[in-house]
């Protein structure tokens, strides 16, 4: 089989990325998660709009969608820059999906099953980091945001190499991007806490 072009590759894991699970799973619940709280298609809100089995699948798939673009990316493509852009491309296309006029997830759960594969220690390190902040505080933004900043420094300590450490950097800044109303919010102090009370109205879908 010939090795596809690398700009082939990273536009593959772009459109798997951009593939809305949490939004399929609300339809098939009939619960669109772009009416309910945040207005997310993440793991997170879909858990608000339809329980926690289906945030805990969409959490699983979105993963999933890392895993796959860095493997498939490495499988079909020679050129050694193949995996770390396609773990950036598909965190891209998760939290800009073309197929929902770029509005999409937070990106998290796709860049950790990405970094699953490229720096399984620096993942499993920002996970941890995720988990204190969460079990702390009690905010799925902050460990979302905590684990995402850490990501590029653990990388570069667990797993040197300059293009993981740059797509991991790409990636925390996506992150941070979509994380800009939650920052915002938890200034503000009315961000939801897992286990309370929704402080926002369901909302019309936006995209």
């Amino acid at each position: 089989m010939n090795s596809l072009p690398l700009g082939a590759a990273w536009m593959g894991a772009y459109l798997l990325g951009a593939v809305p699970f949490g939004l399929l799973i609300g339809r098939v619940l009939g619960n669109d998660p772009r009416r309910h709280g945040s207005g997310n298609i993440g793991a997170t809100n879909v858990a608000r709009a339809s329980g926690w089995g289906a945030g805990a699948l969409t959490l699983a798939l979105d993963a999933a969608k890392g895993v796959a673009a860095v493997w498939a990316s490495a499988a079909w493509c020679a050129d050694p820059a193949a995996p770390a852009g396609a773990a950036a491309a598909a965190v891209c296309g998760h939290a800009f999906p073309i197929y929902l006029r770029f509005k999409g997830g937070k990106g998290v759960a796709t860049a950790a099953g990405a970094f699953a594969m490229l720096s399984p220690w620096a993942t499993l390190a920002s996970g941890g980091v995720f988990l204190i902040l969460v079990i702390a505080s009690r905010y799925v933004s902050l460990g979302s945001v905590g684990a995402a900043v850490t990501l590029p420094a653990f990388t570069a300590w667990l797993s040197p190499g300059s293009m993981r450490v740059e797509a991991a950097a790409l990636c925390a800044l996506i992150v941070l991007l979509r994380h800009r109303e939650n920052l915002q919010r938890l200034g503000a102090g009315v961000e939801n806490r897992i286990g309370g009370a929704r402080n926002r109205p369901d909302r019309s879908p936006t995209g």
